[in-house]
């Protein structure tokens, strides 16, 4: 277990690291957005599925590895940044598709399959978890047990909160949704705005 000293505020601060807008929340508002409330809560959920990727992988040492190689580094973040780019590419060709209500589900599970290699594939949450847990965790412990404890309390206090901003942005896109113009515009945006993220994440540098 951590130190119960600290847990309190390694709660605080992973809270305020997760209320703070990220990459993950605009690709959530732009999924919902696009997509609807159902695609917006699946992609909340691959999302928080795909962070933990990364903290398994950092407590046994994986992403450490990774981010201690220039070429993996590479290979990992080129990887992520090519598939939104194709997320959002995907995104603005279909903005003028209405499909039919018994796809949605279909849609979800796509929504959902996309945030888990979205997030698995970004160098970015990986650099984060390995600069951030380590700083609450006793060395005199169970190391790897307690970054996976703190892993999955920050996992969850994020997913939390991209499902709040998924519900949010589902009220929005329902008012919307009578103009059916406007509804092409935002699904284009929203295209733009994961290949924009794409770029963001292609010129990402490793930390020295």
């Amino acid at each position: 277990m951590p130190d119960l000293h600290t847990l309190p505020l390694f709660l605080a601060a992973a809270l305020v690291v997760a209320l703070t807008p990220g990459p993950g929340i605009f690709y959530i508002v732009a999924r919902t957005l696009a997509g609807g409330r159902a695609e917006g809560l699946a992609s909340s959920v691959g999302l928080g599925l795909g962070g933990l990727v990364h903290v398994f992988a950092g407590a046994f040492g994986l992403s450490a590895l990774v981010m201690a190689s220039a070429q993996g580094f590479t290979v990992l973040k080129i990887a992520g940044a090519v598939y939104l780019i194709w997320l959002g590419v995907k995104t603005w060709r279909e903005a003028r598709v209405t499909e039919p209500a018994e796809v949605a589900t279909t849609g979800s599970r796509r929504a959902f399959r996309d945030g888990i290699i979205v997030e698995a594939l970004n160098p970015k949450t990986a650099a984060f978890f390995l600069a951030f847990i380590p700083q609450f965790v006793d060395p005199a412990g169970h190391v790897a047990a307690q970054f996976i404890l703190l892993g999955l309390i920050s996992v969850t206090l994020n997913t939390g909160v991209d499902l709040i901003v998924t519900l949010w942005a589902a009220r929005a896109r329902r008012g919307l949704v009578s103009r059916p113009s406007l509804v092409v515009r935002l699904r284009q945006a929203s295209g733009a705005v994961t290949c924009g993220l794409g770029g963001a994440l292609l010129f990402a540098r490793r930390a020295s």
